[in-house]
């Protein structure tokens, strides 16, 4: 079995690639940071005694993907497993401000997250076996004036997510949305919250046994499930209101 973990250097990412390590998968680790993702397959090699490779992967090259996927299947194998764990937030202020700025959150989380999946779709569909995880944000449940590119962008990538699960579910390939809440990463760094903040090894744990068992959507940590619920009732005259 081998596991392909995109946006490798992240806390979460390198929580998950332990997961599948753990458990007998062999690796592929890709970020755009190639020295930081061989460092991190050389660990994972050494601690779980598995094949670790390394590779570049950008987003944004979406020319490059299908390159890339090939690439990577010669070198490692048919992947089984493919966790999309990169993403970028940006700064809301400067994406109203920048075109360009928004642009890049909106392409990061999206166009190429969708880029890619397609391409790994089409691999999967002609063997009748695979699964894919998108890391997703509850940020995409509702828009708030917070961070509405992020969450748009994250938005168009759960909706998307569905209906590629919808399409491969007859070729036999898995698809799971992780809707993930408040982890312990970069991008919730120094933020105030009086929600607990999850760490990346629980939220690792969590999502690798959603895929195993073959769940279609996971929200991490779970409380957040009601929590959207709640919030995405609430009536729009009220919710303008609100700062959030």
């Amino acid at each position: 079995m081998s596991a392909l973990i995109l946006g490798a250097t992240s806390p979460i990412a390198r929580a998950i690639a332990s997961q599948y390590a753990r458990a007998g998968h062999d690796l592929f680790i890709a970020a755009r940071n190639v020295d930081e993702a061989q460092r991190i397959a050389a660990d994972l090699a050494i601690r779980h005694d598995v094949t670790a490779l390394f590779g570049a992967f950008d987003a944004l090259n979406l020319d490059g993907h299908a390159e890339f996927v090939d690439a990577v299947e010669r070198d490692l194998g048919p992947i089984d497993v493919a966790v999309l764990a990169f993403g970028a937030m940006g700064d809301q202020d400067d994406s109203q401000r920048d075109i360009q700025a928004a642009r890049r959150v909106i392409d990061v989380n999206y166009t190429g997250a969708i880029s890619i999946c397609e391409t790994l779709a089409e691999r999967m569909i002609e063997r009748r076996a695979g699964g894919i995880v998108g890391i997703s944000s509850v940020a995409g449940e509702r828009g708030r004036k917070s961070n509405y590119l992020y969450g748009s962008a994250k938005g168009a990538f759960t909706l998307y997510l569905g209906g590629l699960r919808n399409r491969l579910a007859e070729h036999g390939v898995g698809v799971l949305t992780v809707k993930l809440g408040f982890v312990d990463t970069s991008m919730t760094y120094g933020m105030e919250t009086p929600l607990p903040i999850a760490s990346p090894e629980a939220a690792a744990h969590a999502i690798f046994a959603a895929q195993q068992r073959g769940r279609d959507v996971l929200y991490y940590p779970r409380f957040w499930r009601p929590i959207m619920g709640i919030i995405r009732a609430i009536p729009e005259r009220v919710f303008k209101k609100l700062n959030l």
